[in-house]
């Protein structure tokens, strides 16, 4: 065993000969930011090994650092292994950050009609004359008050023990808390005197890095908080595979307490802000991916990423809140949202139920990207969705300056065409530290319509500019000189960049036509594109549409849905209409597995190109192109 100590805060660990500094900065409760997964290709794990000996490979990981920083000690934590005793720097940029968490969703009028309810009822008692049992009076002093007949509700064995006492204690004067269930409705909850004007209900998206919670008041309809924070499951991987992984190693109780410790604290933040007692929360609706949803109930992921993929359950659930942990009423209801497969999860539902596109004739297409992306085109009559790999260069991994939406990333961009100099803003307004994936979908439209970069995303050597320079390991743009950010490094995009860019967009628009030629339609029949998550609210639409992102259709036909995950677990919270929506929305879609589409492997060829191999697909953009070689000719 070999002690490392972690500094500057000289938290120190024993660990096996042979662990990488990674795994051991991870069982210290350390959180780095490792976007590619600890496969040593986003170059975000940057520790400096100060004293001891550790084993890190120079020559194959070396390209993400200077001379100097390797004389220093520098490393990659996740491909360096602990050999001896180490004393370990690992500096604050590498630390995972405060993040631009997006916590809205679609903007629209929802209609009030929530699934819990609260009566309050003034009881006679019992009289020889009138010797009816304490349930059924008290469920008919419900109905009375306007709530469901009597002979609809039902009481769990719990409540029940709890009423005799409850009604002489209060003087026959009570408040009953009334669910619609599976089954019927149901008495959750029966309390003292008039409580009727404390009920909450909570909406959460539980992503696989941001965990986000919507605190509704039940009696007014009105939205009382809104917390959100990072999945504390990061710790143990910062992607799925990774977590599934951890999982199989006897990790499930621990990745499940993580994920309910990271809605607790999200309702804890909420409550505090709102005034209120957890208490009084006597439901949570979660919308989150398959994976994320059978660890958050503790159901065993693995087989889910193994051939034939099959998740455990895909309908949605209905359990009891206290059951896996959460800190609620001690009777609050959980829903969870259903899935379709292993990569169409509750998440995409809650995206479907958000922008209504499973209510319309119309025909739409959604597109969500983050670590990884999900695509789904059809109407009420028909859906069709698919999945793929494409988040790790859009968010920041696989980019040498890439990095997730923290303060200092630069999340917009242009190119001035003449002088080549760019105009940027960052998250918070800060001096930039890189380029979060808005930013990055901007520099590959900025860069071909600048003629920087051709449609193959090769760099122009030929042009005169001290922002076009021959980098240490590739062809490289300038986007920021080491005196304007904060990491007093030039921040650029090299060629190689830009051909993972390239492949990561191309998998996105190849799976959209993928989609497209299953249904028989063409993007002529495409009536609006969706785009939800945070990487496509922030996204400039015409950029994604020169970079060939997605088909091209009319700019003002292509609507952010903002966190589409929290907008439909808001609709299901307190719409219960919509609610019953969910596995018939789910029942319907098709999904189609890209791996076994031999369509796909064509497409995704055809779109790895700025925008596409066949310009005619993309009109507007291949007359934008024109206009500016036709200028160029005659200067």
């Amino acid at each position: 065993m070999r002690t490392v100590t972690f500094l500057p805060g000289y938290n120190k660990i024993v660990a096996p000969r042979g662990t990488t500094i990674l795994d051991a900065a991870q069982r210290a409760g350390i959180n780095m930011n490792v976007v590619c997964g600890g496969q040593g290709k986003c170059g975000k794990c940057v520790v400096y090994v100060q004293s001891g000996k550790a084993e890190f490979d120079r020559q194959k990981y070396g390209r993400f650092f200077t001379e100097e920083e390797l004389k220093k000690g520098a490393c990659l934590a996740c491909v360096t292994t602990i050999q001896g005793d180490l004393a370990v720097v690992i500096p604050e940029s590498t630390l995972i950050q405060e993040q631009k968490i997006l916590v809205n969703g679609i903007d629209t009028e929802i209609e009030f009609h929530p699934s819990v309810k609260k009566y309050y009822v003034e009881l006679q008692p019992p009289t020889l004359a009138d010797p009816s049992p304490d349930l059924s009076r008290l469920l008919w002093g419900i109905q009375k008050r306007g709530g469901p007949v009597a002979e609809k509700m039902y009481a769990p064995l719990e409540v029940m023990r709890e009423i005799p006492a409850l009604l002489r204690h209060s003087d026959w004067k009570v408040t009953g808390t009334i669910a619609l269930v599976p089954g019927g409705y149901r008495l959750i909850d029966l309390q003292e005197n008039d409580t009727s004007h404390r009920l909450y209900g909570a909406a959460v998206d539980l992503g696989s890095t941001t965990v986000v919670a919507y605190l509704w008041d039940l009696i007014t309809g009105k939205v009382a908080a809104v917390a959100s924070n990072y999945n504390r499951q990061i710790s143990c991987g910062e992607d799925i595979l990774a977590r599934v992984n951890y999982a199989q190693k006897n990790g499930i109780d621990k990745l499940q307490s993580l994920a309910v410790e990271s809605i607790n604290t999200a309702l804890t933040s909420a409550s505090n802000t709102a005034g209120i007692d957890r208490e009084d929360i006597y439901e949570v609706v979660v919308a989150g991916n398959t994976v994320m949803t059978h660890m958050l109930l503790g159901i065993d992921p693995a087989y889910i990423i193994k051939e034939p993929y099959v998740p455990v359950v895909q309908r949605a659930l209905s359990v009891a809140a206290a059951r896996i942990g959460l800190t609620c009423n001690k009777n609050c209801g959980l829903f969870a949202f259903p899935a379709v497969s292993d990569f169409i999860g509750g998440d995409i539902i809650a995206d479907i139920l958000a922008c209504g596109m499973g209510e319309n004739e119309e025909i739409s297409l959604l597109v969500d990207i983050g670590t990884n992306f999900e695509v789904v085109l059809g109407n009420k009559e028909w859906m069709f969705s698919c999945a793929g790999a494409a988040g790790p260069a859009l968010e920041g991994g696989e980019v040498l300056f890439g990095m997730r939406a923290n303060p200092g990333a630069i999340e917009k961009i242009t190119i001035d065409p003449v002088t080549l100099d760019p105009t940027f803003s960052t998250i918070n307004g800060t001096k930039p530290k890189g380029i979060t994936g808005s930013g990055l979908i901007d520099i590959l439209a900025e860069l071909l319509v600048a003629g920087v970069i051709d449609r193959t995303g090769r760099i122009n050597m030929e042009i005169k500019n001290p922002r076009i320079r021959a980098g240490a390991h590739f062809p490289e743009y300038v986007i920021a000189w080491s005196r304007e950010t904060d990491i007093a490094k030039d921040i650029v995009i090299t060629e190689n960049d830009i051909k993972n860019l390239i492949m990561s967009k191309a998998s996105i628009h190849a799976a959209c036509v993928t989609l497209m030629k299953e249904a028989g339609v063409t993007r002529l029949d495409i009536a609006t594109i969706y785009f939800a998550g945070a990487f496509g609210n922030y996204i400039n639409k015409k950029n994604a549409t020169i970079a060939g992102l997605i088909p091209e259709i009319d700019l003002e036909r292509i609507k952010n849905i903002g966190n589409g995950a929290v907008a439909g677990a808001n609709l299901a919270l307190i719409n219960r209409r919509k609610r019953k929506l969910l596995d018939g929305i789910a029942g319907q879609i098709a999904y189609i597995e890209l791996n076994a589409e031999p369509s796909f492997m064509d497409e995704y060829t055809s779109s790895a190109f700025l925008p596409h191999t066949d310009l005619s697909l993309f009109p507007r953009v291949q007359a934008l192109l024109e206009s500016i070689r036709e200028k160029k000719e005659v200067t």
